[in-house]
């Protein structure tokens, strides 16, 4: 594995930070995992996905009802995926690890797989965000440019333009290709995964793989027909792509933040940990409440980097700790005003890097 090390000497930043945090939390007697605000919601999401489930199955309608059903249960089972998966594979969605690990496995039951994706995000992710090499959520591709680290083909000059499309197929190709690939073959980005999966867990990849191919292939099928189970299946991984593929890459492939290259060698920064963290990502539509209940506070995304064992309900209180601290240290807190203004910002920073670069990583495909 590429390897990265932080100075953590002067870690007065995350210091400060975390006594200030602790302080909030232990003077209002609250915990910092999940309460009845987040219990509530999984009920009402998870109750809204299955009855949209249950509707497409057993209520005819016209072609483009089902068009329309499978679009919200898409964006529906992405918000699943931001507030309940999300925070329970972190630990911090409830005291009890039972329940963390139980709800964990919703990821599952969307047609992911927990194992993979908690080494992905929360190891490689959270702990090298933004490096070009192991962070696999900017993994190098032929199709898309996320940093001027990597290498850059003509094709890279339209990005901004196809890239969209390209998002609304990722759930698909994650849940149908990406995670058997990484299942035979256990890499991310340009590493080798150091945790081997236990037996157990193989024997629930296949279980759940062969249940969503049971409930959202099989049964869709034989029930309605392949037609309308084809344009209900690919309505859906469209809303859900599209929404889980913008709302991540609003919070690191934007315009300000910052990226580091991860060689052969072992790269060592001057840079510590949590200031690092402040450096490579960036909160939007921090006063939007609807966009904050939808996408499980993944808005308040600095906050989320530095204190990830902490709920997403809580964010919206400590943002206002973590921006005060980083102006006492000088650092800066990136915050896009809404979410509109946060994908174009995102679209620009694609279309910047899909131009020719003049850089000593220039590499450019060329036919002998």
């Amino acid at each position: 594995m590429k390897k990265v090390q932080f100075n953590n000497k002067e870690a007065g930043f995350a210091k400060s930070l975390n006594q200030a945090v602790d302080q909030y939390f232990s003077s209002r007697y609250l915990a910092k995992t999940g309460n009845w605000q987040l219990y509530w919601k999984t009920i009402i999401l998870v109750s809204l996905a299955l009855a949209l489930y249950l509707v497409f199955l057993f209520v005819p309608m016209a072609a483009a009802g089902v068009v329309l059903l499978g679009l919200t249960l898409g964006l529906t089972s992405a918000s699943i995926g931001f507030n309940v998966m999300h925070d329970a594979n972190h630990q911090s969605y409830s005291t009890k690890k039972w329940v963390n690990d139980t709800l964990g496995f919703s990821l599952n039951a969307l047609g992911g797989n927990s194992f993979i994706w908690k080494y992905k995000h929360n190891v490689l992710h959270h702990t090298y965000t933004n490096v070009d090499g192991i962070d696999d959520d900017i993994a190098k591709s032929p199709l898309i440019r996320m940093c001027s680290t990597q290498p850059w083909v003509p094709a890279h000059r339209f990005q901004h333009l196809y890239t969209p499309f390209l998002y609304a197929l990722s759930s698909l190709i994650w849940v149908l290709v990406q995670d058997f690939d990484k299942y035979f073959q256990p890499r991310l980005a340009q590493t080798t995964m150091r945790s081997k999966m236990p037996p157990a867990e193989h024997f629930i990849f296949w279980f759940s793989k062969l249940a969503y191919a049971l409930f959202y292939i099989v049964i869709p099928i034989l029930l309605l027909g392949w037609q309308p189970w084809l344009l209900f299946f690919l309505s859906m991984h469209i809303g859900m792509g599209l929404t889980l593929a913008i709302v991540f890459q609003l919070a690191h492939v934007v315009k300000g933040t910052a990226f580091e290259h991860a060689d052969d060698s072992t790269r060592k920064l001057d840079t510590a940990w949590a200031e690092y963290q402040v450096r490579t990502t960036v909160d939007f539509a921090r006063n939007n409440k609807l966009i904050s209940w939808l996408v499980g506070g993944l808005n308040f995304q600095i906050e989320h980097h530095l204190f990830p064992r902490i709920s997403h309900i809580h964010y919206p209180a400590i943002s206002k700790i973590v921006q005060a601290t980083c102006i006492e240290y000088n650092l800066p807190y990136l915050c896009m005003p809404g979410f509109g203004a946060a994908v174009q910002s995102h679209f620009q920073q694609l279309r910047l890097l899909g131009q020719k670069p003049r850089s000593p990583y220039y590499i450019e495909n060329r036919k002998p």
